[in-house]
């Protein structure tokens, strides 16, 4: 087991929390809680920037934590509805 967060592994992270993001925005939110939906979203967004961020200095397990963590807001707000999606591949929830 690697205890180094890779440049590799660092890409496949953005790559699927960027994919989930886009997905999100394709499918819509969930009309009556859209305000919520945008704040979940917005959260998102924002920790994939610090990810960027924290790569673009070297710092490889702040990045690391920030791209999981802003998938973790899109998980949740998946979970809960907030989100219309249904992929199992990208979110905790049933195709």
């Amino acid at each position: 087991m690697s205890k180094e967060i890779t440049k590799e592994t660092l890409t496949k992270a953005f790559s699927v929390t960027e994919e989930a993001i886009a997905m999100v925005k394709e499918k819509g939110f969930d009309e009556s809680r859209i305000d919520d939906a945008k704040d979940f979203l917005n959260m998102a967004e924002s920790y994939v920037k610090d990810a960027k961020y924290f790569q673009e200095k070297g710092d490889m397990i702040r990045a690391f934590g920030c791209v999981y963590y802003a998938h973790g807001w899109l998980d949740a707000g998946a979970r809960i509805g907030l989100f219309n999606v249904k992929d199992s591949r990208l979110f905790t929830v049933d195709d």
